[in-house]
């Protein structure tokens, strides 16, 4: 080791004090001139402000009041022709150096005193879309940045904002539209690393309270949300989306947020205490979760959003590894799995929340479970979208019914059906009802017909056809509405015997549990299971199982049935209350059906239900109502087939056949419109069957002219419904 002679140390000192005397001489020189730089940083922000977002804003009196702190009074923010968005009377806010000497912004302490943000959106004129609207440098080059970069950068940048020392008073929150208004008065205090709060909402006496750990700089945030009495009801939702949703305690934790393989991984979770959800598309009853929680991973890559499958979901016993994606380029992607693993099976029916599932409350089993879900769409090309749904059971039993005997099937038992919420008269489902009409007493061509309309693998699927879901799922992804169904003749029957009739999530997710139950446990027989359906199900107005719907149409046993007569009431099935509709006042079917009678003949004889192919439309001809039902019918009655027998989504079945071709009837060469016609779109008065058939006997002119008028309607009516059906009337 050589040891430095004096003159060295010598050197070593003056350069020291050289570079100490520039580093004070600096600080003086910038401490002088920090009013000045303050007031230009001031300016630049105005100006960029005004450029870029059009916002107008104004500070009065910034000063420094320390070291790194400056204070402002006086702030104001106006959308140019807008309504004044914020202000604030003073404000004061400081950083820290070190994190500034390498060009990073770190909040050290935020205090705020009378402030007002006022948000309004009122006839379609909003104060803050400046958001979603701003300027363009025409210098960029438009390339969308790495969203994993852009969810690091961001996590950092909200963190950096949240001050060590935060002192809030007086923080008042309005949103206005044309239907809500909804204030929120707040003050806040962060000391030590520890949050509280205290929010009111809409000048309520019920005080809300944001409180827990804060560390933003160590990646540390643990906080929950609660009031001081009673639940939380989150205001907004609804008047917005018709729902309650209220809560006991609501938590949020970050555990650490990371980067690595060009991903941005935050490790977070969500828990919820006393969670109710009331809202009518969901269920009919509040749904009540009373604990439940997931441990969410959310990982951000260059191209997509995701939960990874190392997230846990917690909801009473029942746990599940969600795996949710959302990939954004070059096309959209959507990918959902879902697995539970082996678990008890008592645990899972225990866990389902309050509200839910009511059929099954109280039933008592034994073995294991283990759900699985794959779903994947890739929107470039729907039609081959992936779906995958299984409960796969070990040593499964059921030790005892709860709320409901699923059982009762299989003997006599007294249904009462609901129409728009009124109750039917009640019907025996069994031997003691005169119209009940047992399997081997229903004509083969019926039974046939139906099994080839709504569910063509009845009696070798396990109550459900993936295969219909999962074209359900292309069809209503390129449709952009829900105009496919995919229910079984084992989910109508359950939905019919057993639920209510609202059409909710709930209730479709219950139909499918009870099925999986009835057919995986050998509940019912197959054919059971069919006659229970022919017997129950409605055919027509208050016309309920197929006894009464047979002498209600034709006047005859369901045994007396031929072909024609079977096809007509395949089609009614899904919407049986239209069913008269199909008939002309003389008795005969609309002509419109013959390609619906040609279709489901067709696969009849595709699937060996039926002899041969029949060139006259398979009984078409030979389906005449009864004489007495003649004299209800109307001429205009029959004018709109197309719409009046179209399924709801909720009830059709695996099946989708169209009432009308694409052109029906005989072909004719269609007359093009002349020069003047193409030009002002003017009705080719040569078309004779534009004009409305209508019946003269008895009438006046002006109720002929109503009569016209009230079919050209229905007439228009019924084209635009086809043609939002891809059917060219």
């Amino acid at each position: 080791m050589h040891r430095l002679s004096s003159k060295h140390i010598r050197i070593g000192l003056i350069i020291i004090s050289a570079l100490l005397m520039v580093f004070i001489i600096g600080g003086f020189v910038a401490y002088s001139k920090r009013e000045v730089l303050l007031q230009e940083v001031i300016s630049k922000a105005k100006a960029k402000a005004k450029s870029e977002y059009n916002l107008d804003v104004k500070i009065e009196n910034p000063r420094f009041t320390g070291l790194s702190t400056v204070a402002f009074s006086g702030i104001t923010v106006v959308p140019h022709d807008r309504d004044t968005l914020l202000v604030i009377r003073n404000f004061e806010v400081g950083v820290k150096l070190m994190p500034l000497i390498i060009g990073q912004v770190k909040l050290s302490e935020v205090h705020l005193d009378d402030a007002k943000l006022t948000l309004t959106d009122l006839k379609g004129i909003k104060n803050f879309d400046f958001l979603f609207h701003k300027k363009k440098d025409s210098t960029s080059t438009d390339k969308k940045g790495d969203l994993s970069t852009l969810a690091h950068n961001l996590v950092n940048q909200i963190l950096y904002k949240i001050p060590d020392d935060l002192d809030m008073k007086r923080f008042n929150i309005s949103f206005t539209n044309d239907s809500n208004h909804v204030t929120i008065l707040s003050s806040a205090q962060i000391r030590d690393g520890e949050l509280k709060s205290n929010i009111k909402v809409n000048n309520s006496d019920t005080l809300w309270h944001f409180a827990g750990r804060m560390h933003p700089s160590d990646r540390d945030i643990d906080i929950s949300l609660f009031a001081d009495k009673g639940k939380i009801t989150m205001p907004y939702v609804q008047s917005r989306y018709h729902a309650t949703v209220s809560f006991d305690t609501l938590t949020t934790r970050l555990n650490k947020v990371e980067r690595s393989n060009g991903e941005t991984q935050i490790y977070s979770t969500l828990a919820v205490r006393n969670l109710l959800i009331n809202q009518a598309a969901l269920a009919a009853n509040d749904i009540v979760v009373p604990q439940g929680s997931i441990d969410a991973n959310i990982f951000v890559g260059p191209n997509y959003v995701s939960i990874d499958s190392s997230s846990t979901i917690h909801l009473k016993r029942l746990t599940a590894h969600p795996f949710i994606k959302y990939t954004l380029k070059p096309v959209k992607i959507y990918e959902l799995k879902i697995n539970t693993g082996w678990l008890p099976a008592q645990d899972i029916f225990d866990s389902f929340p309050q509200g839910t599932f009511e059929s099954l409350q109280g039933i008592k089993v034994a073995g294991k479970l283990n759900y699985k879900l794959n779903f994947k769409l890739d929107t470039s090309n729907p039609k081959d979208v992936e779906f995958d749904s299984r409960l796969d059971k070990d040593d499964f039993k059921i030790l005892q019914y709860g709320k409901t005997n699923l059982g009762m099937l299989n003997g006599s038992f007294t249904h009462v059906s609901y129409v728009k919420n009124k109750a039917m008269p009640p019907r025996i489902i069994g031997p003691e009802n005169p119209d009940y009409t047992p399997l081997h007493d229903i004509s083969p061509e019926l039974r046939n017909a139906v099994m080839t309309a709504e569910d063509p693998t009845f009696y070798n699927n396990n109550g459900f056809v993936e295969e219909a879901f999962r074209k359900s799922i292309a069809t209503d992804y390129i449709r952009h509405k829900f105009s496919r169904g995919g229910s079984t003749i084992s989910m109508q029957l359950v939905k019919n015997a057993f639920l209510v009739q609202e059409k909710t999530v709930f209730r479709k997710i219950e139909e499918m549990m009870i099925v999986w139950v009835l057919v995986n446990n050998h509940i019912m027989t197959k054919d059971r299971m069919l006659e229970v359906y022919f017997n129950m199900i409605e055919w027509g107005n208050n016309v309920y199982g197929i006894g009464e719907a047979a002498r209600y149409y034709f006047g005859k046993t369901p045994d007396q049935l031929n072909l024609g007569e079977s096809i007509y009431l395949a089609s009614i099935v899904p919407r049986p209350r239209a069913g008269l509709y199909a008939f002309m006042p003389d008795g005969s079917l609309n002509p419109r059906l013959t390609y619906y009678f040609n279709a489901l003949g067709n696969l009849m004889v595709g699937h060996g239900l039926t002899v041969h192919r029949d060139s006259s439309f398979y009984g078409f001809y030979n389906v005449r109502l009864k004489e007495s039902l003649r004299r209800q019918l109307h001429p205009s009655d029959s004018s709109d087939i197309a719409s009046l027998m179209k399924a709801d989504d909720d009830d059709a079945g695996v099946q989708n056949i169209p009432v009308a071709p694409p052109t029906a009837g005989p072909q004719q060469e269609e007359k093009k419109p002349g020069f003047f016609q193409r030009l002002f779109g003017k009705k080719d008065t040569t078309r004779k069957e534009d004009e409305p058939k209508i019946d003269t006997a008895g009438k006046t002119k002006k109720q002929i002219r109503q009569e016209k008028r009230e079919q050209k309607r229905l007439d228009k009516q019924r084209r635009k419904e086809m043609e939002e059906r891809g059917i060219n009337p």
